[in-house]
């Protein structure tokens, strides 16, 4: 959620961030006539009540006409009370209503536009060139005996998978790597529950009402999580955070969910595009000034963990909008995929500044000792996709695999060989 101070102080701020994300910046105009009417029923109820606090002490030292003429006021006041004080929350209700919908105002650097006016900022490692014809990762993995797509199917419909043998050994691996670098770079590892509560959700910057890509248990009124992020922003809803233990830095495993609403079509094959998913996502609480700095920390333990894999890859500032309801900023790294001939995002890093902080009240208190909202980040560190990268870069001509040297240890093979 924005800030109310932001928006009155700079609102020319809000409308540039509109604008560059290519939404309506009238939204602006909007906000702030809410707000001033909200702000003006509101003192006019405090005024209002004051008088009446008055009109009481006055009533009981009157008599005879004098006090019931005060009696008639103070009626009279009662009902202005209670309808300047419905008025006040009539107001808010709907000012909180618009600024649920308003997205993070984005930073002055990011890119203007949509999915593709990102800015490449790096490229690093080099393309393989085969001597013989690559094989995608789906036919890999069914030549590994690791990915199993017909059986999913079978069980649990389209999008649905198993990883089975030298495919469970890899992800377990990879995600184990990610995990010990987290932990070694000061991370506490969290397993974190993948069903929220609804205010779960809209805290951390979804519309449950809304957003298609949802899983939800209706008769339980939860929702299951499409990034662990959801439940480590909610970890420290309303609570004051002690100021000298930030940044808070948390790593988070679980399987995720997304329903994939909108890309039928679209990596219909194997495992790139599915409906569940592993992943070690990277979540911090930071001061506000500090965010900037802690946004490319994170991209920083991305790049090292990509270069475990060892994989061509490259990292996009994302435009405006394409950056989602809660980033201000966001990086994503996207390995080279040989058999599409493009590259393909594996993670991505989002400075979220004290939008999900403002709508889960997440503080700390200030030198002053003033409560202030904290600042969120968050970065993947593994998921599942980056099986595709690793089989497809990492294969040889009889479909064996070579598993990256970093990785060997957690995998425990140096090759995985075709499945006889």
């Amino acid at each position: 959620m924005i800030d109310l101070r932001t928006l009155r102080e700079d609102p020319d701020r809000l409308r540039a961030s509109q604008r560059a994300r290519g939404a309506d910046d009238s939204v602006v105009e909007t906000l702030l006539d809410l707000d001033e009417r909200r702000r003006s029923a509101l003192s006019s109820f405090e005024s209002l009540r004051a008088e009446q606090k008055t009109m009481g002490k006055s009533v009981s030292k009157a008599s005879g006409e004098e006090k019931a003429a005060l009696l008639d006021r103070a009626k009279d006041l009662a009902a202005q009370v209670k309808e300047r004080e419905a008025e006040a929350e009539k107001l808010a209700a709907e000012l909180d209503a618009v600024l649920q919908t308003v997205p993070n105002i984005v930073e002055e650097d990011a890119p203007h536009g949509g999915e593709d006016d990102y800015v490449v900022l790096e490229e690093v490692g080099e393309k393989r060139a085969f001597d013989f014809e690559p094989r995608d990762h789906l036919e890999l993995g069914e030549l590994l005996g690791a990915i199993d797509m017909e059986r999913g199917a079978k069980v649990s419909g389209a999008r649905f998978f198993f990883l089975k043998g030298a495919g469970a050994r890899l992800q377990l691996g990879l995600l184990n790597m990610a995990m010990q670098q987290a932990v070694a770079a000061g991370f506490t590892p969290m397993i974190t529950p993948v069903l929220v509560k609804p205010e779960a959700m809209q805290g951390t910057g979804f519309h449950v009402a809304h957003d298609k890509e949802i899983y939800r248990l209706a008769e339980d009124d939860l929702y299951l999580v499409g990034t662990s992020e959801v439940p480590l922003a909610a970890y420290h809803a309303d609570e004051i955070l002690d100021a000298a233990a930030l940044p808070l830095r948390y790593a988070g495993w679980s399987s995720c969910f997304r329903r994939e609403a909108g890309s039928y079509g679209k990596d219909t094959r194997g495992i790139i595009r599915v409906h569940q998913f592993d992943k070690v996502e990277m979540f911090s609480y930071c001061r506000p000034e500090d965010a900037h700095e802690e946004h490319l920390r994170l991209l920083a333990w991305e790049k090292e963990m990509l270069a475990k894999i060892e994989v061509p890859y490259r990292i996009i500032d994302t435009a405006a909008g394409d950056l989602g309801t809660s980033a201000a900023r966001k990086f994503d790294c996207e390995a080279w995929i040989p058999t599409q001939g493009r590259y393909r995002e594996l993670t991505s890093t989002s400075n979220c500044t004290d939008f999900q902080a403002r709508r889960l009240a997440v503080r700390f208190r200030d030198a002053g000792g003033k409560p202030q909202h904290a600042a969120t980040l968050n970065g993947t560190l593994a998921t599942t996709r980056w099986i595709v990268a690793i089989l497809e870069n990492h294969q040889q001509a009889d479909g064996s695999v070579v598993v990256p040297e970093a990785l060997r240890p957690y995998v425990g093979l140096d090759v995985l060989e075709p499945v006889k």
